[in-house]
């Protein structure tokens, strides 16, 4: 079966072949980083001018690096949600377009479940495993029982950890992304402030809930008395962040006896998160999987792959299927 997806869930225009034979046969994307940096975040108009000026250049690009005809497509996917509504419109409407032209089916994706599944192009991962999502626009844990099997654990109350690691970025005028930015830098800088690390202790209903704004304000403190290098804030910020995202993944993998942990979306490439979870799951027996970096900011491969997933149990949508900024993992496939 060969599955063509779309992603075009923020600003990222991208397209991809998965073979259930061949595997992966293309995979395109074309970003708005640079047209985005001078506004320190992404500009939502923007983002979909981008997307519909750069779908169509993209698709051919995809089918002719794949080799093959859009007749050979058994079936198009879709990021259908969660994202920038205006950005997720373009590739919903460029994927029934393409659909009702070549008469294929189409198969809804959540951005986010394509994000975990996208592990799975490069290994094999036993289910039952943990899921720490970590990106722009969400911070979240699931218990991933199997395919289309998901329960919630928790998530952000206020920022996503991607969207601190860029405001903090802002504050220091390192420019965008903030993440790359801000991992790099803290190499050099020393952990010498006193930050907060937010809800590791506190109330049980916020045990497996993530909260950043005030680790932000924290740091935009101590960047207005001017006090320390650039380099040591970066440092205290990222180690502070860290040090919540693996105690608390930690901690429920302890609580649900699961031993294998995936972690999924653009911050997953952050390497002191890399390095810190592996060395402490290691202690306790657990197997971390991350994505490589080519698979974790945003692309249409983890599309392709997980539509080939729900494809494979003939779960197709109608053409007025629409799309959502926002609705939970589990919540979505409820609607399939």
């Amino acid at each position: 079966m060969k599955v063509l997806g779309i992603e075009t869930s923020c600003d990222e225009t991208a397209v991809a072949i998965y073979d259930s034979e061949k595997g992966l046969l293309s995979n395109v994307v074309s970003s708005q980083i640079e047209i985005h940096s001078e506004w320190g975040g992404v500009f939502p108009e923007l983002a979909a001018r981008e997307h519909t000026k750069n779908i169509l250049p993209v698709l051919d690009k995809a089918i002719k690096d794949a080799d093959i005809s859009l007749s050979d497509i058994d079936a198009i996917a879709f990021t259908a949600a969660p994202g920038l509504i205006v950005s997720l419109v373009i590739g919903v409407v460029g994927a029934k377009a393409l659909a009702f032209s070549i008469d294929k089916p189409l198969v809804p994706v959540h951005h986010i479940e394509a994000h975990i599944f996208s592990n799975f192009l490069e290994e094999k991962i036993d289910f039952p495993f943990l899921a720490l999502v970590v990106s722009g626009g969400h911070t979240e844990l699931y218990i991933i029982n199997n395919f289309e099997d998901y329960k919630y654990l928790g998530g952000t109350i206020d920022d996503a950890v991607g969207e601190a690691y860029d405001k903090v970025a802002r504050m220091l005028n390192l420019g965008y992304p903030g993440g790359p930015i801000i991992d790099k830098l803290s190499e050099k800088g020393i952990c010498s402030l006193e930050l907060p690390r937010p809800l590791l202790k506190g109330k049980p209903q916020h045990k497996y809930n993530f909260s950043f704004s005030g680790l932000k304000t924290a740091v935009l403190k101590e960047v207005e008395k001017q006090k320390y290098k650039p380099e040591d804030i970066a440092k205290s910020f990222q180690e502070a962040v860290v040090e919540v995202l693996v105690k608390k993944t930690l901690n429920a993998a302890a609580e649900f006896n699961i031993k294998n942990i995936v972690v999924a979306g653009g911050v997953s490439a952050n390497k002191r998160l890399r390095e810190k979870l592996t060395e402490e799951a290691k202690k306790e027996g657990i197997k971390v999987y991350f994505p490589p970096l080519y698979l974790c900011t945003d692309n249409a491969a983890m599309v392709a792959y997980t539509g080939y997933l729900r494809a494979k149990k003939g779960k197709f949508v109608s053409y007025d299927f629409k799309p959502y900024a926002r609705i939970r993992m589990d919540k979505f496939v409820e609607l399939i």
